[in-house]
């Protein structure tokens, strides 16, 4: 994760359209666009292809169908029934609505959030910031480092989840132990490691794979145990 961002700006480096900021007909052509300052936004219904800004937001309207999304100092937003290729942002986070279906999803710095009944064909991951999914299934894994984890309600995650030990350019004192609860329901099928404290809470209805490196409280209701 730690070369996340020089992947980010080799990727806008080969992008060779420059959009002009203002919203796209739903009618647009697959064109990919790219700028280097200033958000980018899709209209509903809208059909593009990869879609590349450095230092501005990207928001996807309802049912649009776009490629691959990279910004460098923007947050991603893609509303109900979106289809992308991978999201990635190095620093801003990255809210994905209901019914979405996405390739990869990762941030270096920000938050993750992935709403009821979405699909990631790939890994979800951040190093600082915390990641949350409803109802969502992830074909790969959870990759993290610093932040709280929720698997959601029904959520179904293959490729495990694994908690990297903090280098010396991302500690800072004083840092509690992440949160990390598996709610209602809701499956991992991989491992989960962990090379760092974690606070690990798995609903009773939930199925896990082999917990390395944190143990497990089981716990029952709607809603996890308060935090300290």
């Amino acid at each position: 994760m730690q070369s996340l961002s020089l992947t980010i700006v080799f990727a806008l480096g080969l992008s060779v359209a420059v959009g002009n900021g203002s919203p796209l007909p739903a009618q647009a052509a697959q064109d990919n666009l790219s700028k280097v300052t200033g958000s980018i936004k899709v209209e509903a219904g809208a059909h593009m292809g990869s879609i590349n800004t450095v230092n501005g937001s990207v928001d996807i309207s309802a049912d649009a169908n776009v490629g691959n999304v990279a910004t460098v100092n923007g947050s991603i937003k893609l509303a109900n029934g979106v289809h992308a290729g991978q999201l990635s942002t190095v620093n801003g986070s990255i809210r994905a609505g209901r019914e979405t279906r996405t390739g990869s999803v990762s941030t270096v710095n920000g938050q993750i959030f992935i709403d009821r009944g979405s699909d990631v064909g790939g890994n979800v991951s951040t190093v600082n910031g915390a990641i949350g999914l409803v109802g969502t299934r992830v074909e790969g894994g959870i990759e993290m480092v610093n932040g709280d984890l929720t698997v959601g309600a029904d959520s179904h995650v293959i490729g495990g989840i694994h908690y990297d030990k903090p280098g010396f350019q991302w500690f800072s004192l004083g840092n509690k132990a992440p949160r990390v609860v598996v709610g209602p329901a809701a499956q991992v099928e991989g491992a989960m490691v962990f090379e760092r404290e974690v606070e690990l809470y798995v609903h009773a209805s939930a199925r896990i794979g082999k917990v390395t490196g944190a143990t497990a409280k089981a716990w029952s209701g709607s809603e996890p145990p308060p935090k300290d």
